[in-house]
């Protein structure tokens, strides 16, 4: 593969996987825009282990806090958000099984029926219409340490809509705490520590089945390049999209699905996605 599709693709998967826009549309099509090659399930996996180094890189304080106060431990350091909420990690656990079993059930329509133009075209346009309405009801007034059991099963069955191609996980989930009436940045900060052990369990599964099938690239220089450009992305993609949420809201992210979604569905209808 190419050095610049590498690169392209890895910065594409850093910046959609965190912002509410979905990763796995503007996976499928980069190749189709640049007329290359597509890249295989060996390198989307490189691109996955890439992104849960991003969330772990950047929230490696918070997850040591949240394991620490779900198994009553004190650290030296102080955060209020954190530890008024100490059943955080029990609740992320429950949260996360609803995208664990979905994919179970689902995964054969996940990676066949569902991976088309059309329903990506269609998921854009749906979810974004979604968090449009979530914006504008929404009170954004409730913190981390303002959740409870309810709030996060919520968001963990919206997490389990992500498997649907076009949806994106960090923009479901951050709909759903909209609805919630997390504030901004609290419904970002939760969709990415929730969204951690999913990614690993997925990556991980990747790995495994390449391996039991014999499909392992014997180069691996694209997919270590691929995993450091996406873990790199992320990290900084994050750190923005974070800043942002605080003083700012998520209709230009709306905007965007919509017009990108249309834009699908008609080059789908067309017959040239």
């Amino acid at each position: 593969m190419p050095l610049v599709q590498v690169i392209v693709l890895a910065i594409v998967q850093g910046i959609t996987e965190f912002l509410p826009i979905s990763s796995s549309a503007h996976l499928a099509l980069t190749p189709w825009l640049f007329g290359w090659q597509d890249q295989g399930l060996e390198f989307d996996i490189a691109l996955h282990v890439g992104t849960l180094f991003s969330v772990l890189l950047y929230f490696y304080k918070d997850w040591l806090r949240i394991i620490a106060n779900g198994f009553g431990l004190a650290l030296s350091s102080v955060d209020p958000t954190l530890d008024r909420n100490p059943k955080m990690l029990w609740y992320l656990v429950a949260a996360t099984i609803p995208a664990g079993v979905a994919g179970l059930l689902f995964k054969d329509k996940i990676e066949t029926t569902l991976r088309s133009p059309f329903v990506m075209g269609s998921m854009l346009v749906i979810v974004g219409l979604v968090m449009w309405l979530a914006e504008r009801v929404a009170k954004h007034e409730r913190t981390m340490d303002q959740m409870s059991l309810t709030d996060c099963l919520t968001i963990g069955g919206a997490q389990a809509l992500a498997l649907v191609p076009g949806t994106s996980r960090s923009g479901i989930t951050m709909t759903a705490g909209l609805f919630r009436n997390l504030d901004r940045a609290t419904a970002a900060r939760f969709s990415f520590l929730l969204s951690t052990p999913v990614v690993a369990a997925a990556a991980l599964k990747g790995v495994l089945d390449l391996r039991k099938h014999g499909a392992m690239d014997t180069n691996l220089m694209p997919v270590a390049i691929g995993i450091v450009v996406t873990a790199i992305t992320g990290c900084f993609v994050i750190s923005m999209l974070l800043k942002y949420l605080r003083t700012n809201s998520v209709l230009p992210f709306v905007f965007y699905r919509i017009a990108f979604g249309v834009f699908v569905l008609m080059k789908a209808s067309l017959g040239a996605v």
